[in-house]
């Protein structure tokens, strides 16, 4: 075992004189030692019943034969983070909790882990972790939200944001919203949509990295409790058979998460995570690029309209058959042969799958669309390639074509917005909040809602920053190369013709090769005074196309 390295010999006496000092027995030497990386916080809806969730994952390691040993990572709620500088350390934070989870395990030296996460860079830091380190690992996702109820319509965190947007239009009034506020939240777990955390936990599952129903049982039910215990059972089974994630999330497993991503419509940062993760696993030959999401989009059809893409919530998805029942739908079209952390083959894991509701899962030959929920596009804007979830555009702004409106930050623009200085047909442009540029890559929530919930219509956004998983309507994200490492993007001026085509793959300005070029040489990037870790990870993260991941 891996922890006989500070638990056997001679020279382990004063290694094992702390352990001893942590309640460690004679007879526990002699088992093997598991970590559980929490992430528990008290500011995080997705976290703030995790303990619960660890001491059923600990209770089960400890039936089968494991000595569990708890340790904490950091964790950021976008939500609260929302539209303000605290963005800036969202995406970033990815990278400390994956740094977080392989310290802790190298330097304790578990034999095994369970990984606890919930939200959205937390899931995808400890999968990374996972795949550098390739110890056997199992994820329990933290679980999603219970939908809130508001004048007999259920309702999200999106509907909040939204909201605001109403009230600054005067479709709404501030008791409203504020009746809507209490409501909307009712408790613990990830927001109700399929907004990043769930698509992620989704995606976990998909991968054969949680057990199955994990990603759709709910944060307050017993259910999440079961799977938490069994967890921990079946950790220890896959250790004895020296599974690991190398043997789980293999170049099939990715292609499977890509096509559940498309099936359910998740959100458009998967392509930062998944391509992050399979980096973590390159020297196993496994590749995730925008192109991987492409090809499959035209293939895979857009099967289950949930929020923000449709009425149905994370709960409907659950009582519909959860990921089980999906996989099931489109078992003709995924790897099915594939090994999961239950040790059996993904095709076992679903041989008793049934969709119990299809209108929430449809079949597939009555879909939602007929093509995949994200879209890439590339043009003379978007060289390396942009994003949208298409599966969320309405039908008549799937092309457009309008006059630039630049900026230079996403404060500038929500300030045009509320002041009503944005008309119908405009194309916005937000850029130098990439990477690099934000750096950070910032979420753009607030001025997707603001705008949807003034109720404008004809509105494309596009930025080298990145949406919430809850952003709905003609949103282009991802933009690269961004405008700080002088992508085309840095080039667009107030009134340039820019065109969309979502079906044609098409992102463009009317604007010559020659004429970008000499832009470029003249644009003048923001000064932001940045300090701290982000000035490193401003001079250290890659572009979005390959995933913001550190150089």
């Amino acid at each position: 075992m891996r922890s006989d390295t500070i638990k056997k010999g001679l020279q382990r006496a004063p290694h094992r004189s702390l352990l001893r000092a942590c309640g460690v027995t004679d007879d526990d030497m002699d088992k093997p030692f598991i970590g559980v990386a929490n992430s528990f916080t008290d500011i995080v809806p997705g976290h703030i019943h995790l303990n619960q969730v660890a001491e059923a994952v600990k209770m089960g390691i400890s039936q089968e034969g494991g000595i569990p040993f708890e340790f904490n990572t950091m964790a950021i709620c976008d939500g609260i983070a929302m539209n303000h500088d605290g963005m800036r350390y969202s995406l970033a934070s990815r990278e400390i909790v994956a740094d977080t989870v392989e310290s802790m395990a190298q330097a304790h030296q578990f034999d095994a882990l369970v990984l606890i996460p919930t939200c959205d860079k937390i899931v995808p830091g400890m999968l990374m972790a996972a795949a550098r380190l390739d110890i056997p690992t199992i994820v329990v996702t933290g679980g999603p939200m219970l939908p809130g109820e508001y004048k007999d319509k259920t309702v999200d965190l999106i509907d909040v944001y939204e909201a605001v947007g109403a009230v600054t239009s005067g479709k709404m009034n501030e008791e409203e919203l504020g009746e809507l506020e209490r409501c909307a939240c009712p408790g613990a777990g990830s927001c109700a949509g399929l907004f990043t955390a769930n698509t992620m936990a989704c995606l976990t599952e998909t991968m054969g990295m949680s057990l199955p129903y994990c990603a759709t049982s709910h944060a307050v039910t017993g259910k999440k409790i079961q799977i938490a215990r069994s967890t921990g059972r079946k950790i220890i089974e896959l250790l004895n058979k020296n599974i690991t994630p190398s043997q789980i999330m293999t170049t099939k497993a990715f292609e499977n998460a890509v096509i559940v991503d498309l099936a359910l419509g998740g959100s458009t940062n998967t392509t930062l995570h998944l391509t992050a993760i399979a980096h973590e696993l390159e020297d196993k030959g496994v590749k995730v690029d925008l192109d991987l999401f492409e090809k499959f989009s035209k293939e895979i059809p857009h099967i289950a309209a949930i929020s923000p893409s449709g009425e149905h919530t994370m709960f409907d998805l659950d009582r519909a058959g959860g990921i089980p029942a999906v996989l099931k739908t489109l078992q003709d079209r995924i790897h099915d042969e594939v090994i999961t952390c239950t040790g059996n083959s993904l095709k076992q894991n679903i041989e008793h799958a049934r969709v119990q509701d299809k209108t929430v899962i449809r079949s597939l030959d009555n879909p939602v669309h007929e093509e995949g929920g994200l879209a890439v596009l590339k043009g003379n804007l978007a060289p390396d390639g942009s994003v949208v979830k298409q599966g969320a555009v309405e039908l008549d702004m799937m092309v457009h074509e309008g006059p630039a409106r630049v900026f230079e930050s996403e404060e500038e623009c929500v300030k045009a917005i509320n002041q009503g200085e944005i008309q119908e047909g405009d194309v916005i442009i937000i850029r130098y909040e990439g990477p690099q540029g934000g750096p950070g890559m910032r979420e753009m929530l607030n001025p997707t809602s603001a705008i949807s919930g003034m109720g404008i219509k004809s509105v494309v956004l596009i930025t080298d920053g990145r949406f919430s998983g809850g952003t709905r309507g003609p949103c282009i994200g991802h933009v690269s190369p961004e405008a700080a490492a002088k992508g085309p993007i840095a080039a667009v001026n107030n009134g340039d013709i820019v065109k969309i085509d979502i079906p044609n793959r098409i992102l463009e300005f009317e604007v010559s090769e020659s004429e970008i070029d000499e832009r470029i040489k003249k644009a003048e990037r923001p000064e932001r005074n940045i300090k701290g870790w982000l000035a490193r990870y401003r001079k250290m993260a890659s572009s979005a196309d390959k995933g913001a991941i550190l150089k």
